[in-house]
């Protein structure tokens, strides 16, 4: 459960931001202090399953064969087999838009190197490469996990945002999983809580509220 004080700035973050004609995501922001992220093992990459999901569709794309295929189409937004690669692979902009529309991707473990070779420059700099899957893994259980996942990336700068919710979800379940977020990058900082600066909630448009 989160703190009064986590809740009571969700609700004041949500109350302050005009109303919009569409349905805003709510963000937290993380400022980093003391932390040389030139470093590469210092930078943060994590994917965190969130206590409430993130109140949107996240989209998962499977690149698979065979049973692994068949499984991943009950629930995946969209799978790719190997006879379809070069509709999506030699086209860098369909490659582009694909890595644009779909939030996270799995493949098949001997898919890895041809996926790298031919989509890497396009969904390594989003941080979107594939996780991999052993063939015949079964992958709903993975992808209805995604589903319910965040990703924090700092790369090299000291403040960066996360979604944690969208703005018609309860306070409480914003604020938790704001929390958890806060504890998984307290929880990868070297100095813990002394390398966070500060924290703020706010939705996609609106003014950002102080949580820490």
């Amino acid at each position: 459960m989160a703190s009064n004080e986590t809740i009571e700035a969700v609700k004041k973050a949500i109350t302050n931001a005009p109303p919009r004609n569409f349905l805003e995501s709510v963000e937290l922001a993380i400022n980093l202090k003391d932390v040389d992220l030139s470093v590469p093992k210092n930078r943060i990459q994590e994917d965190i399953v969130l206590p409430h999901s993130r109140g949107k569709q996240i989209k998962v794309c499977v690149f698979g064969s065979g049973e692994t295929a068949l499984k991943a189409k009950q629930v995946a937004d969209l799978v790719i087999t190997p006879d379809e690669f070069n509709k999506y692979m030699d086209d860098k902009k369909v490659a582009k838009k694909l890595a644009r529309e779909y939030d996270y991707f799995i493949a098949e473990a001997p898919l890895m190197a041809s996926i790298g070779r031919r989509m890497g420059t396009v969904l390594g700099p989003r941080g979107k490469i594939p996780k991999p899957i052993q063939p015949g893994t079964d992958p709903v259980p993975i992808i209805n996990t995604l589903k319910k996942t965040t990703t924090v990336r700092s790369r090299e700068r000291k403040t960066f945002q996360v979604h944690v919710g969208t703005r018609n979800m309860k306070p409480e379940e914003i604020a938790d999983n704001i929390e958890a977020v806060i504890n998984r990058v307290i929880g990868k900082l070297e100095k813990g809580r002394l390398n966070l600066a500060s924290a703020y909630v706010k939705t996609t448009m609106g003014p950002a509220v102080r949580i820490m």
